[in-house]
């Protein structure tokens, strides 16, 4: 398998329709990304949210970006499952990311069953024409799972502290049957065998476009 690297100094937008999206999506990503000395800054981006989600939100980035250099954290309160009667608003806020400039953009896979989660993506193309973009998946019950085509290995220690972060992050998710270290090992457990190596695990993304 070709394994290609990412350069240094990567300015990277975060895209999520909810406030754990990102965590769940891309979160052991990130963490190796700012690890390894490879991010410069990083735009945070949730649309949804009540106040108390926003809470969770916001703390539970910090401590994901907390090796950032530079980090700005923005979480919307549009309504969940409504995004899309909120459309206009919605396009305006990701025209006004532009200048950002980045260099990788982390958003959702674009045949998501989830209302929400498509509009993010599609306005994400959209609205960024010309950037690298990797469409992470979540898990849930509409088994929407596709066949990703570029994977980042994960150490146990990288995965750990991501399932770590997610479950202290959102007090609020605890009563859902899926939200669990079980679910948050499982998918990278497999996506690791998928993506070979000595890596036991990997979070996966869908890249529809590369140009080398």
């Amino acid at each position: 398998m070709l394994r290609l690297g990412l350069p240094a100094g990567l300015r990277v937008l975060c895209l999520g329709a909810h406030c754990d999206d990102i965590e769940i999506g891309a979160g052991g990503t990130l963490l190796r990304l700012l690890a390894a000395g490879q991010v410069s800054a990083v735009r945070w981006v949730v649309l949804a949210a009540t106040d108390e989600r926003a809470r969770e939100a916001e703390a539970c980035a910090a401590q994901f970006l907390a090796a950032a250099p530079a980090a700005e954290v923005t979480v919307h309160r549009y309504r969940d499952g409504l995004l899309s009667q909120d459309y206009a608003a919605v396009k305006a806020d990701f025209e006004a990311l532009k200048p950002f400039a980045p260099d990788l953009i982390l958003t959702h896979y674009r045949h998501d069953l989830h209302q929400d989660h498509r509009l993010v993506a599609d306005l994400t193309w959209n609205t960024f024409r010309n950037h690298l973009i990797w469409e992470y998946e979540i898990p849930k019950f509409d088994g929407d799972l596709g066949n990703p085509n570029c994977f980042v290995a994960l150490s146990a220690a990288e995965l750990a502290r991501k399932v770590t972060l997610l479950l202290a992050g959102f007090p609020s998710q605890a009563g859902k049957h899926w939200f669990d270290a079980e679910t948050f090992r499982a998918l990278p457990r497999l996506r690791g065998v998928q993506a070979g190596g000595d890596a036991l695990y990997a979070e996966a993304f869908h890249v529809p476009k590369l140009v080398v």
